[in-house]
């Protein structure tokens, strides 16, 4: 058998070795090996010799920890009415041996499941799905398929509405006809006047709500099963009503027929009738609201193209996207979206890749420049070689992080999925005790008994529980996708609100990280363009930073790079060489004092660079000074402005850098940092950031670099500069597709808006379930007041969920403050 295991306390290549001596030492172990970048075991053993448990248990003993690596899996499920339902789901999942973890989002209607693939497989996990009454389908990838399955269920559910309101309102009028006939003028005709002809007033009642019954044949199919395998849900509640009501006018019908004629009166059926009309009328907005909710990723999904235009064998060729592989050469045309991640080959062009960096502004292309997949190709023909596809294209990526952000949960919404799964069976409860209380305690009729036990049962609503949180995350969620920000996680969303640090790479994060020429000082009868010329020249085909910002800066002016005729490497200084005749050094201070050559009125130009983060470049011709070029990394454009508004936001701002401490302090007077950690090593980052946690703050770490990624996942919260490493966006919890820092305070006030929308909308929830169930069980009616009609509480139950997710989508208003 062979298995993987994540090993977690290494510390280094030793801790590895170790790992794979002491497995190897096992009976029944016939190869292990262990990598230490990715922290991983991979074994093959004879499993009637040696077992999982026993491997582990070798591992820990030498100090390390061995977790079984396992297989994640995405589900659509279908069937689920309420939170009551996914808590049932992740409930008979979770009995599964083999089964980690197991997480439903009632929202996005998915199951996310992680598993032994050696003790469970797929097929088990959906058969005890469909056996607790629900369907588990492989997830979609197809935007098309989704969409067309979406828009069947919301057809249905109106065209059941339609039916059941068709019968519905007959059955109102008949029944309400005699309490409001005088008042509109309207009166029913003799055969179904309940005073005249009883028996025909209820028949005909029983005939115009058995079709409405049918329409909502699901709640009693689904509710009543629920009910048998002891896990009740929303549909259990209103089969349980509706049933009762239905059952008692059946009840109430007999007795007429018996000549108990004040029956005709308590007939019931238009509340059952009314109650299945309101719900699923309810149902149909609460599914065309929630289609609403998760619009940024069919939008997403929707923007790769079908086809592309493929040179094979030097003819154009339109395929499937499907059919592109690595390596093919494609041909855009203006106006069309790239259909895969490629380079250009041929062409200049301008890009709109706004629709997945968020930036409006197009990019321009040429020969050797990425092409992200699905962007659009704004003027020029181009040809491009194919780099990625698939699912390892930027598009595929965002969609993936994206929709596992919106399947994931935040830990805010804990409390309502713990009440969710107690919730059905404790409003049954309460609605037994509270009809059979009226009745024997406080001496009320059935018929306020029933009344009481239907108002209870229908007007408990745990689909607002369940929405709440996921909504809202759903919402956020896509909402930063739009702006380009990439929150992976519902507890990366809730956490960002609590930071109260931010700290700050420097190179490429709040610099450009690309050193430019800054300044070129001269001395007496030299030409600036004269001497970057002899810089230039000197430096050409260097490969130090300094050096090729030099050579840079010449290039852009048009400078002509001049012929050596000497080349001397100083190292630590600089260099030594001969141009046209003349002997040039170039390099830094010591190189000057060593050759003795005196820096005359200079000297106080160069401390000024240097007290500017600027590296100064000193110049010398034929031993004597002849200027100064200046090199710095400069600092971006909305870097200034980014952490303005952090500190109006009232979060404090460090830099991390591995410079020293001068152009460390140079850089943070003109952004205003409010903390300098100068001269840290990489190693040593996520330290520092630990150092800063211990003062007892919240932390986000914002990085770009292989180098940050300790110190990313050490963070509270990790943000990685979309245009960085793969391995610091991987170690992140937010990706910044546009490398603005000013999307820094972006995600930051998205997760205040997204948590205050989710309490809002856990507040309306828990609140109109405090509220409405106690009004349900008679409260009002004890001072005097109303006993509330069952055909109100469907109403409100109706409206419950709706009024969360519009509230939830509230947020798609959101909008960046400037």
């Amino acid at each position: 058998m062979d298995k993987s295991f994540k090993i977690e306390g290494m510390t280094c290549a030793a801790c590895a070795k170790a790992v794979e001596r002491v497995s190897k030492k096992l009976p029944g172990v016939t190869e292990a090996s262990v990598n230490f970048a990715t922290e991983k075991l991979n074994i093959s053993f004879e499993d009637s010799k040696v077992s999982v448990p026993d491997i582990q248990a070798a591992i820990e003993k030498a100090g390390y920890k061995a977790i079984i690596e396992s297989k994640k899996k995405t589900l659509n499920i279908e069937g689920m009415t309420c939170a009551a339902c996914a808590k049932n789901i992740e409930r008979v999942t979770k009995k599964l041996d083999g089964v980690i973890e197991s997480e439903v989002n009632f929202a996005t209607e998915k199951l996310n499941i992680s598993y032994d693939s050696s003790k469970v497989r797929v097929s088990e996990i959906k058969k005890v799905i469909e056996k607790a009454g629900y369907k588990a389908i492989e997830e979609e990838t197809s935007v098309d398929t989704d969409k067309e399955r979406k828009e069947k269920e919301i057809k249905l559910l109106w065209r059941k509405f339609v039916m059941a309101a068709v019968f519905t309102v007959p059955l109102l009028i008949i029944t309400m006809g005699h309490m409001f006939g005088y008042l509109i003028g309207f009166n029913l005709p003799q055969f179904i006047d309940p005073m005249i002809n009883p028996k025909t007033f209820a028949i005909v009642q029983i005939v115009l709500c058995l079709p409405v019954m049918v329409a909502g044949y699901k709640f009693f199919t689904v509710g009543f099963k629920s009910l048998i395998r002891r896990s009740p849900n929303m549909d259990s509640l209103i089969a349980m009503g509706t049933s009762a009501a239905f059952f008692y006018g059946i009840y109430a019908t007999f007795e007429i027929f018996r000549g108990n004629i004040d029956y005709a009166y308590d007939l019931y059926f238009e509340s059952a009738a009314v109650i299945i009309t309101l719900i699923s009328l309810g149902k149909y907005l609460e599914a065309v609201t929630k289609g609403k909710t998760s619009e940024a990723i069919k939008t997403l999904m929707g923007l790769a193209p079908k086809t592309a235009i493929v040179l094979r064998d030097g003819k154009e060729i339109e395929t499937a996207i499907e059919e592109v592989e690595v390596g093919d050469i494609i041909i855009v045309k203006p106006g069309e979206r790239m259909p895969v991640d490629g380079e250009v080959i041929e062409g200049i062009t301008s890009v709109d890749e706004s629709m997945l960096t968020g930036e409006s502004i197009p990019v321009e292309k040429t020969i050797g420049d990425k092409i992200i997949g699905a962007s659009i190709n704004k003027n020029g023909t181009i040809k491009y070689k194919a780099t990625k596809v698939g699912k390892d294209t930027a598009l595929a990526q965002i969609i993936k992080l994206v929709e596992d952000a919106q399947g994931s949960k935040a830990p805010i919404a804990k409390m309502a999925d713990i009440i969710s799964g107690y919730f059905v069976p404790v409003v049954m409860a309460i609605a037994l005790l509270s009809a059979l209380g009226w009745y024997f305690i406080g001496e009320e009729t059935g018929i306020f008994a029933l009344t009481i036990f239907i108002s209870v049962l229908v007007i408990a609503c745990p689909c607002a529980l369940g929405l709440a949180t996921p909504t809202a995350i759903m919402v956020g969620t896509g909402k930063g996708a739009e702006y380009g920000v990439l929150i992976k996680s519902g507890i990366a969303l809730e956490t960002s609100h609590k930071i109260n640090t931010i700290v700050f790479d420097k190179t490429g994060t709040i610099t450009e990280g690309k050193p430019v020429v800054t300044d070129v000082i001269t001395a007496e009868n030299i030409d600036e363009k004269y001497l970057l010329q002899l810089a230039a020249s000197a430096e050409k085909g260097s490969e130090h930073p300094l050096g090729e910002a030099i050579v840079k800066g010449a290039e852009e002016m048009g400078l002509e790079i001049l012929k050596l005729d000497f080349f001397k490497a100083i190292p630590g200084h600089g260099i030594e060489v001969k141009i046209d005749g003349k002997d040039i050094l170039l390099g830094n201070r010591k190189l000057m004092v060593d050759r003795n050559i005196s820096f005359d009125n200079l000297e106080e130009k160069s401390h000024s660079l240097a007290n500017e983060g600027k590296t100064p470049m000193y110049v010398a011709i034929d031993n004597k000074i002849a200027g100064i070029v200046a090199v710095a990394d400069t600092v971006k454009e909305n870097s200034k402005k980014a952490i303005e508004k952090l500190h109006k936001m009232g979060i404090e701002v460090a830099m991390l850098t591995g410079d020293n401490k001068k152009t460390a302090e140079a850089i943070a007077k003109q952004v205003g940092i409010d903390r300098i950690l100068a001269e840290v090593l990489p190693q040593d980052k996520a330290n520092e950031v630990k150092k800063i946690q211990g003062e007892g703050k919240k932390v986000a770490m914002v990085g770009d670099g292989i180098n940050d990624a300790p110190a990313l996942a050490q963070a509270d919260i990790g943000i990685a500069i979309g245009s960085g490493t793969d391995v610091a966006m991987e170690s992140a919890d937010i990706v910044l597709m546009r490398s603005d820092l000013m999307d820094v305070p972006t995600a930051i006030e998205l997760s205040k808006k997204t948590i205050l929308n989710i309490k809002e909308n856990l507040a309306w929830a828990f609140g109109y379930n405090i509220l409405g169930i106690p009004v349900a069980m008679g409260i009002l009616y004890i001072f005097g007041g109303p006993l509330l009609n069952p055909i109100i509480a469907a109403a409100a139950m109706s409206f419950s969920s709706v009024s969360v997710l519009l509230n939830a989508l509230r947020l798609k208003g959101f909008k960046p403050a400037k």
